[in-house]
């Protein structure tokens, strides 16, 4: 009886060793021999190797939890769960992986498998060639370290080393990364891709090279179907010879579309001009360019350089048509010459800058004064010397890009602040003025049309007042030296008197309309803009430190 009892305990313990033993097998997931055209053994030159060879059309298969291996001849070790290969190999995972090489090592315990030797892993949306590959089944990676190339319909790609990630459809490349597409290739330091999206992701110095742009950036992501992509960090973007830049950049090939966000600068290389702003947006098949927020136009004019600013400025036509346009609160700033109105348009094919003002409403055209319809006009400062009017035009040669002549149309006003009163004014209100440049100064002035003048007259021995001149007439020439009225002759039925100082009222001193503008002229460039201008808060964008 106590034999018995002891078999039937021996018996249990047997029983129970053997299932942990099946369920640690199971757990381990042992390779299993599928095929082999024989088996043998070597001790001594291979301890614990079952070495399984081909023969005839016998290639040798082994299997390990989904994954298929084919090759000539294998040294597999049982006990270790782990066997080499040569030959021909061939290692399949389902229908969505294949890869051939002439060696491979595989660790069943880690699910790890090296491969060797001509190396051609094939997934449905690509193929990926490499001298060396490491393959995790575990974490669903492979990586090489030894250059690879990789191939899906159109587009081919070259590293130093890479990593694919299986499960996510996605590669990483780092070091002498070659993106090549029949439309464009692509050089960075460092690029994630995503085969399903079509979506790459790139950081350190990057290049894009298409068939009419260039980009340049050290961080972004670009679709390599659509050429369409975001770039940041020291982007730039040439195209259609003019370079983009700006904290943040975006490019759509099919629309023809670029835009900037945040300190941008675009330069247009052919009319060697620059804009500048925190939005611009830039429309090829238009030949166009609009910026916003704090915009600013710089052009050359007798190799000085010209200032436009308002709120909006669009710069449009090819390089034999360009013009660029500017709306609200415009300023100008040249080295001589102050500017300011509600709108302006530079011809660069024709030289001309033409401000105006938006058209007065019906209210305002009743309830304003002429004073404060004046203060809406276009205006000129050259020195101290401001003119103004319903229309101002600025003529350039187009040729020697030297300014040529000025015209006023339409309530024509110049005023000068008296050098030596320190109330008075000398006023010029007329209907047309017309003047030159000589050497980038406003030399001779002619002004017609139901002239008004108010002038402060002094002896030319010692500058003692001679009296206030008031005359009406319907022609005159003024000739101005450094900015400052040094002659005047009235023609055409000239009428006038000349006032002593004590008996011209105080409230005759001022031509109807006049209103002295100097609070509005920018002094320096960062005058041409407005507190709100100064007070924009620009977006964050992101990936983007401060």
């Amino acid at each position: 009886m106590k034999f018995s009892n002891h078999l039937i305990r021996l018996s249990l313990i047997f029983f129970l060793v053997n299932l942990v033993l099946n369920a640690q097998q199971e757990e381990k997931k042992i390779i299993k021999i599928v095929q082999a055209g024989s088996s043998t053994q070597n001790e001594l030159k291979f301890p614990g190797a079952n070495i399984l060879t081909k023969i005839a059309n016998t290639r040798v298969h082994l299997f390990h939890e989904g994954a298929l291996i084919k090759s000539d001849i294998s040294y597999f070790y049982p006990k270790r769960n782990f066997f080499t290969a040569k030959g021909n190999v061939i290692f399949t995972q389902g229908d969505s992986l294949r890869m051939t090489c002439d060696y491979i090592e595989y660790d069943g315990e880690k699910k790890i498998a090296f491969a060797r030797g001509s190396v051609f892993l094939e997934r449905p949306d690509m193929t990926l060639n490499t001298d060396s590959l490491k393959l995790d089944r575990s974490k669903s990676k492979a990586y090489y370290e030894t250059g690879g190339t990789i191939r899906d319909e159109e587009t081919k790609l070259t590293s130093r080393t890479g990593v694919y990630f299986i499960d996510k459809k996605k590669y990483r490349f780092v070091d002498r990364v070659n993106l090549y597409d029949p439309e464009y290739s692509m050089q960075s330091r460092k690029l994630d891709y995503f085969t399903e999206l079509n979506k790459a992701f790139f950081e350190g110095k990057t290049k894009i090279i298409g068939q009419d742009y260039l980009i340049l950036c050290e961080k972004g992501n670009y679709n390599t179907k659509l050429q369409k992509g975001s770039f940041q960090k020291n982007a730039i973007i040439f195209y259609d010879n003019k370079e983009i830049e700006g904290d943040s950049l975006f490019f759509e090939k099919e629309k023809n579309y670029a835009s900037a966000t945040n300190n941008v600068k675009i330069t247009d290389t052919l009319n060697k001009s620059i804009i500048n702003g925190h939005f611009g947006e830039i429309f090829k098949s238009k030949d166009s360019a609009i910026i916003t927020k704090r915009a600013i136009s710089v052009n050359i004019l007798e190799n000085d350089s010209l200032y436009i600013h308002a709120d909006t400025l669009i710069a449009l036509g090819d390089e034999k048509n360009r013009k660029i346009k500017a709306f609200y609160d415009v300023r100008i700033f040249k080295s001589d010459i102050r500017g300011k109105s509600d709108s302006l348009i530079y011809n660069e094919k024709s030289g001309i800058i033409k401000l105006f003002k938006k058209p007065l409403t019906k209210k305002q055209l009743r309830s304003l004064t002429k004073s404060q319809k004046n203060k809406k006009n276009p205006i000129l400062w050259f020195g101290q010397n401001q003119m103004s009017g319903d229309t101002i035009f600025i003529i350039s040669n187009v040729i020697t890009r030297k300014l040529d002549s000025l015209k006023i149309i339409g309530n024509v006003m110049v005023v000068e602040k008296d050098s030596l009163s320190n109330e008075g004014f000398n006023q010029i209100k007329g209907g047309i003025l017309n003047g030159m440049f000589s050497e980038g100064k406003l030399k001779d002035v002619e002004i017609k049309k139901n002239i008004d003048v108010i002038y402060y007259m002094y002896s030319d021995e010692n500058n003692e007042l001679i009296g206030i001149n008031k005359t009406t007439c319907s022609k005159l020439f003024m000739q101005l030296s450094e900015n400052e009225i040094k002659d005047i002759s009235f023609f055409i039925e000239p009428l006038g008197k000349v006032y002593p100082d004590k008996e011209l009222p105080i409230n005759e001193r001022k031509l109807e309309g006049f209103i002295w503008r100097s609070d509005e002229k920018p002094e320096t460039i960062n005058d041409l803009f407005s507190q709100e201008d100064l007070n924009i808060k620009l977006p964050k964008i992101h990936g983007i430190k401060e």
